[in-house]
């Protein structure tokens, strides 16, 4: 996979993160949670944008993580959903959870590569 693969992945991710949050109720728990997760499920696209202009490898490094952290927070709040029944479609939800997680095993082996390759130099 390339980096143009990768941040087509994170866009179409930021994507249906924000049509599930379009489908989320107009109650408070609802624009809660939409509003966090509108926050940190487009992030990782926005973060990975700003790694590839790393100003070093340890900045790189820092900025990885970072996208690892947002998919976190993102995870966490789609269980939230699911678990308060505030989205009518499973499929979806579990479609944002798989890729969520595809997503945060490739960012765990690119940060293990990046470090690994820090110590190397």
């Amino acid at each position: 996979m390339n980096k143009t693969d990768l941040e087509d992945r994170l866009v179409n991710f930021s994507v249906l993160i924000i049509e599930i949050v379009n489908g989320l109720p107009n109650s408070k728990a609802g624009n809660h949670l939409g509003g966090q997760i509108v926050r940190s499920g487009t992030a990782p696209a926005l973060n990975y944008g700003e790694a590839q202009s790393g100003e070093s490898r340890r900045d790189f490094i820092h900025k990885l993580k970072i996208v690892l952290k947002e998919l976190r927070e993102t995870n966490v709040c789609l269980k939230i959903i699911l678990k308060a029944n505030l989205y009518n479609s499973l499929d979806k939800i579990n479609l944002a959870l798989k890729e969520k997680n595809e997503l945060i095993s490739i960012f765990v082996k690119s940060v293990e590569t990046a470090q690994k390759n820090l110590k190397n130099e």
